[in-house]
């Protein structure tokens, strides 16, 4: 079976894009692990005041806040992996297809599409995580 070279080429040229958001989503699953693993620790730091500490135990209010924040931050997190899964299928698929001498755009947009749609799911947990971080609370610590 011949390969349709000019079919390959042009999968090659359309991967860019898709390369380019699965370098952002990988940056940005980064950030998130980060994230969480701050609040994670700042969670375990608060539950080892002791219940006989009046002097911090109001500290621990703000574990109900922290928890919600983890609770965006891992949502994020599955909705950028899920994405990333997305775009490595959409290349995987593409090339595959391309390979074989088919045309490979119509699928590689609509995945392209599902997995930005995913990504836009994933901001707007981050920004929720965001704006509930920036909380008047913070800044009382």
């Amino acid at each position: 079976m011949p390969v349709d070279v000019d079919q390959l080429s042009a999968m090659i040229s359309h991967a860019v894009a898709p390369v380019f958001l699965l370098a952002a989503i990988a940056a940005l699953v980064s950030i998130l692990i980060n994230r969480m693993t701050g609040v994670t620790d700042r969670i375990r730091s608060l539950n080892q005041i002791a219940d006989d500490d009046t002097s911090r135990k109001w500290l621990k209010a703000d574990i109900a806040r922290l928890k919600r924040r983890e609770v965006l931050l891992n949502q994020a997190l599955q909705l950028a992996v899920i994405g990333a899964i997305g775009i490595a299928i959409l290349l995987l698929v593409g090339f595959v297809v391309a390979f074989l001498g088919y045309r490979h755009e119509p699928g590689a947009g609509a995945l392209f599409v599902i997995s930005l749609c995913l990504l836009v799911g994933c901001l707007v947990r981050f920004l929720q995580d965001v704006r509930i971080s920036l909380s008047e609370h913070d800044h009382h610590l």
